[in-house]
């Protein structure tokens, strides 16, 4: 338990890269967290850490020791929370990255049901397009859409989202509604930057349409408002939308047709999740299911 102990320390001065920072982290002395580690270096018999009045900076062993230690350290941590949590409702700070126009869109009205299931959770949400470093950052999960990296990260699908094409009322009426995928050329189409074609399917037939239009732009909910202020034809989630059909706003164009839909997954550094991430997870799952 000893050793245990100090891989811990271990891990808040590589953490930090400070003894100071960490010793006021674990409300300690400075003296007594590097007589520690001095201890720790004696028992791998290697120094791990290099240090010098300004900074703290690992070894090459020091930093492959941190990258064990880590994780053996956080699995400890989380085994001893899992047991408490088995008497009690799960609590913490949820700390979670979410894309922002999912998020905003479809996400928000499944977060704000679990949050009254779960009163004892507080959240923060990071919403964002960038791709968050789950080990250096505190984020408990990460929500993303689209195709994955084999990054060594855990992922979990937790649905699959349509997409089709849409267009207000008002743009049809000026413009015409197109009739085949092929008359897309002649249309304002609103489309993120890079990509110069839409590739629809219907039934067993794919087709790949070049699109034309005055706008580009990476935010599908900017999309989505052009698209209801009769600026042009967007390729939009269905479930995004959802709403703006409902009220009459935005109409689907080409029904038959359709874009392949897009997978959504649930992001962890570890298969081993407190049950705070663990139960936001799987209602996430069970709603985006419906």
């Amino acid at each position: 338990m000893e050793l245990l102990a100090d891989m811990a320390l271990f891990v808040e001065v590589m953490k930090t890269r400070s003894f100071r920072r960490a010793a006021e982290a674990l409300h300690m002395p400075s003296s007594t967290l590097s007589r520690r580690i001095g201890m720790l270096e004696k028992a791998v018999g290697l120094r791990l850490l290099n240090r010098t009045t300004r900074k703290v900076e690992p070894t090459e062993a020091g930093q492959l020791y941190y990258e064990r230690c880590r994780r053996i350290v956080d699995e400890a941590r989380l085994a001893h929370e899992q047991l408490g949590e088995l008497l009690e409702q799960p609590s913490g700070t949820l700390r979670v990255s979410l894309p922002v126009d999912f998020g905003t869109y479809f996400l928000t009205p499944v977060i704000a049901e679990f949050a009254e299931k779960y009163p004892a959770i507080s959240f923060e949400f990071d919403l964002t397009p960038r791709r968050v470093d789950l080990v250096a950052e505190p984020f408990d999960v990460a929500i993303r859409m689209g195709e994955l990296s084999d990054s060594g990260l855990i992922a979990r699908r937790l649905a699959t989202v349509g997409r089709s094409l849409y267009a207000s009322p008002a743009y049809l009426d000026r413009r015409g509604a197109p009739k085949a995928p092929a008359d897309l050329i002649d249309h304002e189409c609103l489309c993120t930057p890079r990509i110069d074609h839409w590739s629809l399917s219907s039934g067993g037939d794919v087709v790949e349409v070049l699109t034309h239009g005055r706008f580009r732009l990476n935010s599908i909910g900017m999309i989505r408002r052009l698209a209801t202020m009769g600026m042009g034809i967007g390729l939009l989630a269905d479930g995004i939308v959802s709403e703006d059909v409902e009220r009459g706003d935005l109409c689907r164009v080409l029904p038959e047709w359709s874009a392949a839909p897009i997978s959504v997954y649930a992001i962890t550094e570890t298969r081993l999740l407190p049950a705070k991430t663990q139960r936001f997870i799987e209602y996430l799952q069970a709603c985006l299911d419906r």
